[in-house]
């Protein structure tokens, strides 16, 4: 189940757009701890768990990944704003490919109501 559902989460080409968008890894500064995890497979977990809307503690071991590590790493990922800069990469290259019609999504956008107080 691992390899397929890792693979079906992140395709090599959504791979090819995220990991140059990662974060670099910095070890703690205590020492000790195990080696880092597999950037891909703590990625595919974290899509696992945003798209399946699971607990956190529920990431399924054949991940390879601790539901600790996981959590920890998306985390680190959001502070550093990885969701903002991946949502623009992956409209970058639809554009490239012509396969966004920037008309349609502008007036999609417009036709959203803005709440109230947001920014």
């Amino acid at each position: 189940m691992g390899v397929n559902l890792s693979l079906r989460l992140v395709p090599d080409e959504l791979w090819d757009l995220v990991r140059p968008l990662l974060p670099v890894f910095v070890r703690r500064p205590q020492g000790g701890g195990t080696a880092p995890a597999d950037e891909r497979a703590v990625f595919a977990a974290v899509v696992f768990v945003l798209t399946s809307g699971c607990a956190w503690r529920h990431v399924p071991p054949s991940f390879g990944v601790s539901p600790a590590t996981a959590h920890r790493r998306f985390t680190v990922w959001t502070e550093a704003g990885l969701w903002r800069l991946l949502h623009r990469a992956v409209l970058d290259e639809l554009g490239a490919r012509g396969g966004l019609d920037w008309a349609s999504a502008i007036v999609d956008a417009a036709s959203v109501r803005a709440k109230r107080g947001v920014r």
